[in-house]
């Protein structure tokens, strides 16, 4: 049983200056700027919107709550001490999305292609959305980084990537994964 312990200390010391180096290499490629970061909103419990959703009425929505909106903060936090470049700040329409890019960044624009499709209300919209995205993207050109705040549907259907609330995903311009960063929500 000691045995087993020490090992298992051993592993975890090994494994958390591992997750460190990654993250500090993913922020020094973000340096160079000309990325896009994709970020799925911070922790909101849950599972897609209430029935009586509104896109422009929070008391609708599935929203933050306490520990998303540390979970935003430490986001935010990251950017300031890598001291990464942000040409804008984009975001979903969704009030989740919009208080995880106003916790983090402050300011920041609705671009309604990062919305969810997902669930029958919005499903139609997905062809159009990630078409809207990708003409977006060819057209940005900057010497610093894109952030978008989405959710998980346009990520996945961007990236083929399934992504964890609040986690950071780093592509170039082709939506090639260069890295991702996971931000503990608890």
């Amino acid at each position: 049983m000691k045995l087993t312990n020490f090992l298992l200390i051993i592993f975890i010391s090994l494994t958390t200056g591992i997750k460190a180096d990654s993250e500090i290499n993913t922020f020094n490629k973000l340096k160079n700027g000309g990325y896009l970061i994709f970020i799925r909103h911070a922790y909101a419990p849950g599972r897609g919107d209430p029935a009586n959703f509104k896109i422009n009425n929070c008391l609708t929505q599935r929203n933050l709550d306490i520990s998303g909106r540390k979970q935003a903060k430490k986001i935010g936090e990251l950017f300031l001490k890598y001291n990464i470049p942000i040409d804008k700040v984009l975001s979903s329409e969704w009030c989740r999305c919009k208080e995880t890019a106003s916790i983090a960044f402050k300011e920041y624009i609705t671009k309604n292609f990062l919305n969810s499709f997902f669930g029958l209300k919005f499903t139609k919209n997905k062809k159009a959305q990630i078409k809207d995205l990708k003409d977006y993207v060819k057209n940005w050109e900057s010497d610093k980084n894109l952030v978008l705040v989405s959710h998980y549907v346009v990520i996945s259907e961007a990236l083929n990537y399934s992504s964890l609330s609040g986690e950071i995903i780093i592509t170039n311009k082709n939506f090639d994964k260069i890295g991702n960063i996971k931000i503990e929500y608890n």
